[in-house]
């Protein structure tokens, strides 16, 4: 049980998992992989019903390594352009131990900066997130009694997930802190 608490504990540590994320960073760019780790803020929860019976919660929170939203003029208005990650669906316990299904849809922060200052926008980021989670994950969701939770910015244990991107030069050569360069002839 002891070395047990003490592997968790080392998890919860901020320095040590930022040394973890760090060193898959440089692993995954020796196999010619750029990875990122998104670490999604807190800016809403919709609460909704999946299949008209089972509950289910989505985070709609903000990472600044998602593109930003982009605007165009066209006649009659604007179009907008929404780039979202969208997290795998999890379940977890609630308060009083009942399971409930939360998926995470992360945005720029500037989308929910345009998502705070108005109504019609917070819709279309909250229109958004359910067609994410329709499409992507299979689901039909409640979109009549979708209602935003007052007062939570993000609900359940925030999870880290990783963004894989083959770079276009292939593998880097290992990286190694200490050894010495090579010398010109």
């Amino acid at each position: 049980r002891a070395l047990f608490a003490e592997f968790a504990a080392e998890l919860a540590d901020p320095a040590q998992r930022r040394l973890y994320e760090e060193e898959l960073v440089a692993l995954e760019r020796e196999r010619g992989v750029e990875l990122r780790f998104l670490h999604p803020a807190g800016g809403f929860v919709l609460l909704t019903s999946q299949e008209g019976s089972r509950r289910c919660y989505l985070n709609v929170c903000s990472d600044p390594a998602v593109a930003a939203p982009q605007a165009r003029a066209e006649p009659g208005g604007r179009r907008f352009a929404l780039p979202y990650a969208l997290l795998r669906g999890r379940e977890e316990r609630g308060r009083r131990g009942q399971r409930r299904l939360i998926y995470d849809v992360v945005f720029h922060p500037a989308a929910l900066r345009l998502a705070a200052r108005s109504a019609r926008c917070r819709r279309l980021l909250s229109d958004t997130a359910m067609d994410a989670v329709e499409r992507h994950c299979a689901v039909r969701l409640d979109r009549r009694n979708a209602a935003v939770l007052r007062g939570t910015r993000y609900l359940g244990v925030p999870q880290a997930p990783a963004i894989r991107t083959p770079l276009t030069h292939g593998a880097a050569a290992p990286l190694r802190p200490n050894a010495a360069a090579p010398q010109p002839p």
